[in-house]
């Protein structure tokens, strides 16, 4: 018993070591899968703010040369007032946003400034390129630290010689603010590897401490800072304060347009927590299915055991089941005969059913049937006045009427003979359109006494369904009897009837049902407690009838008043068979 015990905690302290190695790996996997996404949302970020770094020096660049090729440039140059020149490059300083706009002749000497009075940049070098035909361009910062970044464009005369320089100068930090505070951290080093241009303020001028021989320490804030290699990235560890990220992944760009080097710090803590999550959901389906593998392996144990004590109550038990047999046997037979009595006892109350509604209609259908007979005795006495007096036509007329009277009764006798009828037989092709006149023949006496307005859309062809003409006959004059009783007493009757391919929509301006889940529960109604129209099984009996048939029923509330709905199956080949 110890050494199981001692093998089982064997088996399961490796299987937790393995599980550990594995998510291990995962953890790795997804980690550099998750940086290089990162690396390339972080590249194209990167490139997004590089684009419009350019994009904003760009209109000072254009500006310098577009400014350079002035007429009052080329005057001032040719020795006239430079004040006009002056005016200008102040009017177009202000409209610009500008730092500044100087004019030098070919040796360098400062001639006009939108701004005198302002310390400038070192334009020397920038002078120096242009004076040779090139454009000059750099960035540096004034007497009063001012970050600038100027352009230097030569000023030509009609024979292509350089006779002046237009310097167009632009303040860094109001390009900077359209963007400080956007993620990523993005800044741009000039070519001192030093932070020239940022959205975030508190790296300005930092620089990246290199120990070598010969080369300078940083010249800007005094920040941590420590970086490793992971895989193809690198990886700085800042502690920059909150606008910066603790880990950050760094991206390069490089940008000779302007002479600077596009840098960015994208935060690796999403792709750490992506990482650990599928290192988590690793380890937890493996520890799941390990503890399902360690419960089926103990339960087949624990079965293995039970099943040797099982067997030896098999042979205690086999008399007491053959015992049980006996007794089940009986019992099925017993049950047998109760399901034989419930069937008739069903057969019963659908003939009780029908008589009772045939109870409800024989007012209205005396009167259906003594209206003929008055009208034949009248129209009889009537041929017999005619034929006295020799009018054959006129008796020939009354006798036509008086067949017509004969045929109406015998429809109607006809219609309450097939409904009163029991009908056995097993499903056959029924017309559902004859049955649906049929019935509404039936109800017609009860309609018309209760004053209900009847709205009858049925096709002309024949509806082939599978059912009993009979008992599908009781369902509808079920559901009429039912519309028309809770109809009763109010200002608007009326009752629609709607075919469409083989189901019955009948619909009634009645209070509607009150639980229409409940409505086909036997004895269920919403008639008064002791009322004589019925004890609430004309709807459960009909829900058996239209199921019998393969067929739905269904109960539940219209805009104006109750609506059931009759499903039957359409008669097939196969239905039949």
């Amino acid at each position: 018993m110890g050494n199981g015990y001692l093998r089982r905690i064997s088996v399961v302290l490796g299987f937790v070591a393995l599980v550990a190695a594995a998510a291990a790996g995962v953890w790795r996997y997804g980690y550099f899968q998750a940086l290089d996404q990162l690396a390339r949302q972080g590249q194209s970020d990167l490139a997004l703010a590089s684009d419009r770094l350019t994009g904003q020096l760009q209109r000072y660049r254009e500006l310098a040369v577009l400014v350079a090729d002035h007429p009052r440039v080329s005057a001032a140059l040719a020795g006239e007032d430079v004040s006009q020149a002056e005016a200008l490059f102040l009017e177009i300083a202000d409209k610009t946003a500008a730092q500044d706009i100087r004019l030098t002749n070919a040796d360098g000497l400062v001639l006009a400034a939108a701004r005198p009075d302002q310390p400038g940049l070192d334009i020397a070098p920038l002078v120096a390129r242009a004076a040779q035909g090139a454009l000059g361009w750099g960035n540096g910062r004034t007497a009063h630290g001012t970050r600038v970044f100027a352009y230097a464009a030569p000023v030509f005369d009609a024979r292509s010689r350089v006779t002046g320089t237009v310097v167009v100068t632009a303040d860094l930090a109001g390009i900077e603010w359209d963007w400080v505070g956007s993620n990523p951290a993005v800044f741009f080093t000039d070519a001192r590897d030093r932070v020239f241009i940022t959205n975030r303020s508190e790296i300005v001028y930092w620089q990246r401490a290199d120990e070598g021989p010969g080369l300078k320490p940083a010249t800007g804030p005094a920040l941590p800072f420590d970086s490793y290699e992971l895989g193809r990235h690198e990886v700085w560890q800042l502690g920059w304060g909150p606008y910066l990220p603790q880990n950050a992944l760094h991206l390069v760009r490089p940008l000779p347009v302007i002479g600077m080097t596009g840098e960015a710090l994208v935060d690796v803590a999403p792709a750490r927590r992506l990482a650990t999550l599928q290192a988590a959901a690793v380890a937890g389906l493996c520890l799941a299915f390990g503890a399902l593998l360690f419960l089926a392996t103990e339960r087949r144990r624990t079965l293995a055991e039970a099943n040797a004590q099982l067997e030896q109550r098999v042979a205690e038990r086999t008399a007491a089941l053959s015992d049980t047999n006996t007794q089940l046997r009986r019992e099925a037979e017993e049950r047998e005969e109760a399901q034989a009595a419930l069937a008739r006892a069903q057969a019963d109350l659908v003939q009780a059913g029908k008589l009772s509604a045939l109870g409800q209609m024989s007012a209205g259908l005396s009167h259906e049937l003594n209206q003929p007979l008055m009208a034949i005795q009248t129209y009889a006495d009537n041929a017999q006045a005619f034929l006295q007096r020799d009018k054959p036509d006129r008796a020939e007329d009354n006798l036509g009427r008086i067949a017509d009277m004969a045929r109406r009764m015998g429809r109607i006798i006809k219609n309450l003979r097939a409904f009163a009828r029991q009908e056995s037989e097993p499903a056959l092709r029924v017309n559902l359109v004859d049955v649906v006149h049929s019935a509404v023949e039936l109800t017609t006496p009860r309609m018309r006494n209760e004053d209900v307005t009847l709205t009858l859309n049925l096709p002309d062809a024949p509806v082939w369904v599978s059912g009993g003409e009979v008992r599908l006959g009781q369902v509808f004059v079920n559901l009429i009897s039912n519309a028309v009783d809770a109809m009763a007493g109010r200002d608007t009757r009326a009752l629609t009837i709607d075919m469409h391919d083989t189901s019955v929509i009948i619909s009634d301006t009645g209070p509607g049902i009150e639980t229409p889940d409940r409505v086909f529960d036997p004895f269920y109604s919403t008639k008064e407690v002791g009322a004589s129209e019925g004890m609430g099984l004309g709807l459960s009996i009909s829900y058996g009838i239209v199921q019998s048939f393969g067929g739905e029923i269904h109960g539940d509330n219209g805009p104006d008043g109750a609506v059931f709905t009759v499903d039957l199956q359409p008669w097939t080949q196969e239905v039949a068979a």
